[in-house]
């Protein structure tokens, strides 16, 4: 397993894939949560806090991560390399699971300098050092499994098509539909119907987001994430 999260990890440092998510996605952020005047930014919310930044990076990791797993199965199967990988002496689970832990890795490298953030709220607050810390490590636990869950899905679309783009698109919206698409069909339905946003990782994530990991939380997308880790595996193994 660990060949394979080594060989997919340095697979996408070497070509742009890595350079280009990393600076996109610090770019963006940047410019939305500090530069532009809009609602977003940080310095125009008067609390020393980084909801802005926990509200808009999920939208933002819904498109960069299926960016990412677009090609981890995609390419294996339009290059002929998979019956390579499969015949080495290791299980399609460790093959899927090598490639999950490759992209997840990549994503904390990117959200990783996103912690001078909390540096600079702690010194801008009034006084110095009014943050919530309990709040802002649960939402980054909770952007953690967020991305995670992502990662699954958007290798299971990998597994399922040839064709990147087709893989790119089918993962962007599965990930949109678990992320927002539960709250659209409860909040159509009335207020009555909160169960159904439970069904969605929006949720769980606000849930996290509070400060109180509550064990439920992390159980939804540890569910999520071994559900589409095992699919994609069946996957291969009808391959």
């Amino acid at each position: 397993m660990l060949a394979i999260l080594k060989k997919e990890f340095n697979s996408f440092f070497a070509t742009s894939i890595a350079y280009l998510v990393i600076g996109v996605f610090l770019l963006v952020n940047g410019l939305y949560l500090w530069v532009f005047n809009d609602g977003l930014n940080i310095l125009n919310a008067g609390f020393a806090d980084l909801n802005s930044f926990f509200y808009f990076t999920p939208w933002l990791l819904l498109f960069l991560v299926p960016a990412i797993t677009m090609k981890t199965f995609s390419d294996e199967f339009q290059t002929g390399t998979i019956e390579i990988l499969k015949t080495k002496p290791i299980t399609n689970f460790q093959i899927v699971l090598g490639k999950f832990f490759a992209v997840v890795l990549l994503i904390m490298i990117a959200i990783i300098p996103t912690f001078t953030y909390v540096y600079s709220i702690n010194q801008l607050g009034n006084p110095i050092g009014n943050i919530d810390y309990g709040s802002t490590i649960g939402s980054y636990t909770g952007l953690f499994l967020l991305a995670s869950s992502f990662a699954s899905i958007g290798i299971f679309t990998s597994s399922v098509s040839k064709n990147q783009i087709a893989a790119f698109l089918t993962g962007a919206l599965i990930t949109f539909f678990f992320y927002f698409g539960f709250d659209a069909v409860a909040d159509s339905l009335g207020n009555s119907s909160y169960s159904i946003k439970l069904f969605g990782m929006n949720a769980h994530f606000k849930s996290i987001s509070r400060g109180v990991i509550d064990s439920r939380d992390v159980l939804y997308f540890m569910s999520i994430i071994i559900f589409f880790l095992f699919i994609t595996k069946q996957k291969l193994m009808n391959e």
